[in-house]
């Protein structure tokens, strides 16, 4: 299944636009299945679940343990897992935990930049989804990235380094649209923009952003598709209210 999906993917490069969605758990996993081209169980969750201030600060055990979780509930999804910030800073490393990751339930693993990770996880049989401009798990402050001709550059021959060393797509964060528009035109391997404008093969979008879940930060380039978290709320005190005046359980929910 798992060499079937990404070709799929991969032929839609220029044909179809591909969505992708991050995901934490079980619940959620089965509500977005068939939903989104690839899931994503990325280290976001250190955000918007586990309330770090950092996704640097997410574990491989955490990862593991969200990541089995997504796969109980999306079990015929294209499941892409993020690698944590420390577990891939050399070759020998970086093939052990993805070789976890893959045990645990992911079809691909997804490391921030380096190239020559790419390379060596490629050889390994290990699918990767390539990851340039702004790097979260590294980045000293969240900004454009990409702006000035030299960086611009950097970029660009990265990425078509990504395609070399055998990554099968390339998230471009929060570079101008135009540097991403120019990188999907030069490689043959989809591109999957977050806020790198509409010209990619494709958008990735934070799952907890889209519900209108997370409130803690929402960036520019973030589109909330419901208000959840209100929602929530107004359920929580309907639940409060029912309770307090002895309206709830009823008579139908009451058991014998």
């Amino acid at each position: 299944m798992r060499k079937e999906a990404i070709e799929k993917i991969l032929r839609m490069k220029g044909k179809e636009k591909i969505s992708v969605l991050t995901c934490y758990d079980y619940s959620f996993a089965m509500a977005i299945e068939g939903n989104a081209d690839i899931i994503l169980v990325g280290d976001s969750l250190g955000n918007v679940v586990l309330g770090y201030e950092r996704t640097a600060n997410v574990s491989m055990e955490d990862m593991l343990r969200h990541l089995r979780a997504v796969r109980r509930g999306a079990k015929n999804s294209l499941i892409v897992a993020d690698m944590p910030f420390g577990s891939y800073e050399n070759s020998k490393d970086a093939i052990q935990s993805a070789k976890k990751l893959i045990e645990n339930g992911a079809d691909a693993v997804k490391p921030e930049g380096m190239p020559g990770i790419v390379k060596e996880l490629n050889k390994e049989g290990i699918e990767v989804m390539a990851h340039l401009g702004l790097l979260p798990q590294s980045a000293k402050k969240f900004s454009l990235v990409g702006k000035l001709q030299d960086d611009a550059e950097r970029i660009l021959r990265e990425a078509k380094e990504m395609e070399k060393n055998g990554a099968f797509s390339i998230v471009l964060e929060s570079i101008p649209a135009a540097l991403a528009s120019e990188i999907t035109r030069k490689i043959s391997i989809p591109t999957i923009g977050i806020g790198a404008g509409r010209e990619c093969d494709g958008q990735v979008l934070v799952l907890y952003d889209m519900l209108g879940l997370y409130p803690n930060f929402k960036p520019k380039f973030a589109r909330s598709y419901m208000n959840l978290k209100e929602d929530i709320r107004k359920a929580a005190a309907d639940f409060s209210r029912d309770v307090k005046k002895g309206n709830f359980p009823d008579d139908k929910e009451t058991l014998g």
